[in-house]
């Protein structure tokens, strides 16, 4: 799944978030957000992996997957899941929470640099595009697209309060991946505390959310 890289425009230090931030996160704590503990986080999952539409996916790509709990509920969705994340500590740990499951590779990889080549059925982007401007955010939504295969799922979720460190809102990232004209929106979240979407990369850009329902899916529409 990986190998050769993707070259995207560089991240402008200015706009994005700092390499600091995520250096001085991890040197504090072992798990910075709490994502194992935090009854949020847990329910927020849940409803994360309850979203997806299909209910197994053949190769799944989760970058930015901090320690990897939510990469341990996906396991159970896909046949192979590639987790990356830029912070080699994170990248240890969850190696370590994710040892029993031989599918799962993670890898410390820099985005948009180390996008890898391969194809995917299913890209996860949570709590993770706040983090790039509005370009560096065009261009990995960009390359999820290209990676996606024909009816491929594209889930995005995120926390929707102000953070000093963010380069964006969740409210601007939302926005932007909604407009991409080679996706389809079939469900949307909303919460006080986050925004959840699911788009479907269909075999054509013109193809109707109605076709691309779980119900149609199945065909019962």
């Amino acid at each position: 799944m990986t190998g050769s890289r993707r070259e995207c425009r560089p991240q402008g230090a200015d706009t994005c978030t700092p390499d600091a931030y995520f250096a001085r996160m991890y040197a504090e704590r072992d798990d910075p957000w709490d994502l194992a503990g935090r009854w949020y986080e847990q329910r927020k999952y849940a409803l994360t992996v309850a979203a997806l539409p299909r209910p197994v996916y053949r190769s799944a790509y989760e970058p930015g997957c901090s320690v990897g709990v939510l990469s341990g509920l996906l396991a159970a969705r896909c046949r192979k899941l590639l987790a990356c994340d830029r912070e080699q500590k994170a990248v240890e740990r969850a190696r370590r929470r994710l040892s029993q499951h031989p599918h799962v590779r993670v890898e410390h990889q820099v985005l948009p640099r180390d996008w890898p080549t391969g194809r995917f059925d299913l890209i996860v982007l949570s709590e993770l595009l706040y983090y790039f401007n509005a370009p560096v955010g065009a261009d990995l939504l960009d390359l999820a697209v290209q990676s996606l295969e024909p009816g491929g799922t594209l889930l995005l979720v995120h926390w929707r309060h102000a953070v000093a460190d963010h380069a964006r809102g969740a409210e601007e990232v939302h926005r932007q991946a909604r407009a991409h004209p080679a996706l389809v929106a079939v469900a949307a979240h909303t919460e006080p505390d986050f925004l959840l979407d699911v788009l479907v990369r269909p075999d054509r850009p013109d193809t109707p959310a109605a076709r691309l329902s779980v119900a149609a899916l199945e065909g019962l529409t």
